[in-house]
C-alpha cells in the first residue's frame, strides 16, 4: 500500500517503523520541512516543502502558536496536492500533528485512513499547569484560556484521524475521551541491544576520561530547562559535591528552551543557576562538574553506561527517551515521583523516587545508592528486565505497531472533510 509520513523532522518517531514498512514491500513516502532536496532514506522517498515568506502578524499573542499551525498546514496541503497531482494517493496517513502540518490533509485525501501520534494534550489543570510555583504566570486564571486556545490544533485534527498511538498512558491518558477511545499505546521502543551495561566502558570527551571505577552522577536534558528539573538539580549540586569529594557530575544538554517559558531576555536557563550556585560551591569542587552540551549518540550510551547514579527529573510531561535508555543500560536511577515516571520507575525496584522539589531528598536518594552497590546492581538488572519485557524495539514495540497499523487500515475512514 502507498503510506505518507508527515513530520516537521522526519524520521521523528518514525525512526524505526518507516524503514520497516518500507521493506516489507510499501510505497512510502514523507514530506518534512527537514530536507531541501528529494532523497531516499531507508527506502522512503523524502520530499521537501517550504514555508512561505510571511510578514509580522499582528495578532493577539494566543494566537500566534495556531497561526504558525495554520501557516504550515497550509503549505503541507499545498505539497501534498502537488502529490495528488501526479498521481500520488495514500491509503495511509501517519502524521505528527504537534506543528500543524496534517490539518488539512484529509481535505486533499478524503478516503485515507490517517493514524496521529498524539504526543500530548495541554490540560489545564495542575499539576499540568502552574507545576513548578516559582514559575508561575502573573495572573494564573489566564493560563487556562491559553492553554484552550493551544489544543484548538488538537482539535482540528482529531475529526479527521481514523485512530491515535501514545508512547505512554500518562500522555494518551491527557487527551479527552472522545478520542482516547481511538489512541493506542505502545512506545516507540528502546533498542536495548545498543542500550546495554558494558563493564568495560571508556568515555572520553575532550579532557574528559572516566571508567566505572570512577564515581560518575549524570543528568540529561535535551536542553537545560526548568520542565526537566535543571533548577533542582542544579540547587542540589553544593551539598552533593560537599557530600561526594570523589564523585564527578557529568551534565549533558543545550541551552536552548524545548519546553515551558523562555528565560529574560539575552540569558539562559543554564547560566541562570549557573550563576545562583556557583558562589556555594569551592572551585575545586566546581571542577569537578562537567557540561557536555550535546553529544553524538554512541558517547551518549557510554555516558550511561558509566554512570553510577543517573537522576532524571521532570515536571508531569512527555517522558524522556533517554530515561528508558538509562534503565535500559542498567543504570541505577534516583528520578521524580510525577506521573509520566511512575510509569516505569517503581521505588525500591526499578529505581528511587523523590518529590520533584525536595532538593535534599535528591542528595540523600544518590549518596544511599552510591554506598550501596548491591542496591545499584540490584535496581539497574530490574530496571533493564523492564525495558526488555515490555518496551524493546524489535521484540515488543515494533510488532506492536504493526498491529496498529494493521488495525487502522481496517477501520472506516472518517469520511469527506466537513465545514
Amino acid at each position: 500500500m502507498n503510506i505518507l509520513f508527515i513530520h516537521q523532522n522526519f524520521p521523528g518517531q518514525y525512526k524505526h517503523l518507516a524503514p520497516l514498512l518500507a521493506s516489507k514491500g510499501h510505497q512510502c513516502v514523507s514530506l518534512t520541512l527537514r530536507v531541501k532536496e528529494p532523497t531516499t532514506w531507508k527506502g522512503v522517498k523524502v520530499l521537501p516543502y517550504a514555508l512561505p515568506d510571511r510578514g509580522v502578524q499582528n495578532v493577539h499573542p494566543w494566537l500566534l502558536d495556531l497561526d504558525s499551525k495554520v501557516t504550515r498546514g497550509q503549505a503541507c496541503f499545498l505539497a501534498a496536492r502537488k502529490l495528488r497531482d501526479n498521481g500520488f494517493v495514500p491509503d495511509l496517513i501517519l502524521a505528527h500533528p504537534g506543528w500543524g502540518e496534517a490539518m488539512f490533509l484529509h481535505d486533499v485525501w478524503p478516503d485515507a485512513r490517517i493514524g496521529l501520534y498524539c504526543e500530548l494534550y495541554h490540560r489545564s489543570g495542575h499539576p499540568h499547569l502552574n507545576f513548578d510555583p516559582e514559575f508561575e504566570q502573573s495572573d494564573t486564571e489566564l493560563q487556562p484560556l491559553r492553554i484552550r486556545m493551544k489544543n484548538i490544533n488538537n482539535h482540528l485534527h482529531f475529526p479527521t484521524a481514523t485512530a491515535g498511538i501514545s508512547p505512554t498512558s500518562f500522555q494518551a491518558d491527557t487527551f479527552p475521551p472522545e478520542f482516547r477511545d481511538k489512541i493506542t499505546v505502545c512506545h516507540d521502543g528502546i533498542d536495548t541491544k545498543t542500550a546495554s551495561a558494558n563493564p568495560a566502558v571508556r568515555l572520553e570527551i575532550g579532557d574528559l576520561d572516566v571508567t566505572r571505577d570512577d564515581e560518575v552522577i549524570t543528568f540529561v536534558n535535551r536542553n537545560l530547562e526548568p520542565y526537566r528539573g535543571y533548577h533542582v538539580f542544579m540547587r542540589a549540586l553544593p551539598r552533593l559535591l560537599k557530600e561526594r569529594p570523589n564523585a564527578k557530575v557529568l551534565i549533558v544538554g543545550g541551552d536552548e528552551v524545548s519546553y515551558g517559558a523562555q528565560p529574560p531576555k539575552g540569558q539562559t536557563w543554564k547560566q541562570i543557576f549557573i550563576d545562583e550556585v556557583r558562589g556555594r560551591i569551592a572551585t575545586k569542587d566546581w571542577d569537578r562538574v562537567h557540561f557536555l552540551g550535546r553529544i553524538p549518540y554512541s558517547k551518549f550510551v557510554q555516558l550511561l553506561q558509566v554512570s553510577r547514579v543517573h537522576v532524571y527529573l521532570t515536571y508531569p510531561f512527555v517522558l524522556s527517551w533517554s530515561l528508558m535508555e538509562a534503565m535500559s543500560c542498567e543504570a541505577a536511577i534516583v528520578a521524580s515521583g510525577t506521573a509520566p515516571v511512575r510509569e516505569v520507575i517503581r521505588d525500591g525496584e526499578t529505581g528511587r523516587l523523590v518529590d520533584f522539589f525536595d532538593q535534599e531528598a535528591l542528595v540523600d536518594r544518590v549518596c544511599e545508592l552510591l554506598d550501596d552497590e548491591e542496591q545499584r546492581r540490584a535496581l539497574g538488572r530490574a530496571a533493564r528486565r523492564l525495558m526488555i519485557d515490555d518496551y524493546d524495539l524489535q521484540k515488543t514495540c515494533l510488532p506492536r505497531q504493526l498491529s496498529w497499523v494493521d488495525s487502522v487500515m481496517r477501520s472506516e475512514p472518517p469520511g469527506p472533510p466537513r465545514d
